[in-house]
């Protein structure tokens, strides 16, 4: 069997061999063979528990990478497979998270509030076919922020809020919880409008594909390393 120093191990991957001894002292890697002087000694084993741990990095985030090698090292191949159901899921929820952020965001391009005369709790309760008390829960959970008619104190709602009440009723019908609403609310207004976030979509779009095919490239390596070890 082909054996590495780590200096080797670690020129071939573009890390130091540092990076190599601290992985294998966390679990990532099997430990090493020592030889009667103390040096460590890779395998081919170590090269492909190596390129799969950088290689899960891009794909799942360095912790979950990390959690992965470190369920395999100690030989359950179960709890590694779950860590990259996990993944799996996430990158699923965002995906479909953007699918209908954007189609939102589509749907208040096509259709721009003409008009800037402002609207009561009332008249926008009406033209999103809710009740008012489910207006002022959106503005509890901080989605809506009018501001008051100084003569009478009661709620005023302005086109921008129009805006966010619209984007915040077609979320809502998809499903998605007050707090999360909240936070793609307060990215368009931080984004200066929806042409704006219609643009951090697009690159949002661009990582998560990037991340797809990162899991792709793992999923290749993962079980090259899996073979080695003869699991599965």
């Amino acid at each position: 069997m082909t054996t590495f120093r780590p200096v080797v191990l670690a020129r071939g991957h573009g890390i130091s061999a540092q990076a190599v001894r601290n992985y294998e002292r966390d679990g990532f890697l099997p430990p090493a063979e020592r030889t009667a002087g103390g040096y460590r000694i890779y395998t081919e084993v170590h090269a492909a528990a190596l390129s799969a741990f950088l290689a899960l990095i891009p794909a799942y985030g360095r912790s979950t990478a990390g959690r992965i090698m470190a369920a395999l090292t100690g030989g359950d191949l179960d709890g590694a497979l779950t860590a990259i159901d996990h993944g799996h899921h996430r990158l699923l929820r965002d995906r479909e998270t953007l699918t209908t952020v954007r189609r939102a965001v589509g749907h208040l391009t096509a259709e721009p509030v003409s008009d800037h005369r402002t609207r009561t709790v009332g008249e926008l309760a009406r033209r999103l076919r809710v009740t008012p008390a489910t207006v002022r829960n959106w503005e509890a959970a901080g989605i809506l922020g009018p501001a008051r008619d100084p003569a009478t104190g009661y709620r005023v709602y302005r086109a921008a809020d129009v805006r966010d009440a619209e984007l915040a009723h077609l979320l809502r019908r998809g499903g998605y919880p007050l707090e999360h609403i909240a936070t793609v609310v307060r990215q368009v207004r931080t984004a200066g409008g929806t042409t704006t976030l219609a643009r951090a979509l697009d690159d949002w779009q661009r990582k998560l594909t990037a991340q797809g095919r990162a899991m792709l490239d793992a999923a290749t390596r993962l079980s090259a390393y899996l073979d080695r070890l003869g699991l599965g």
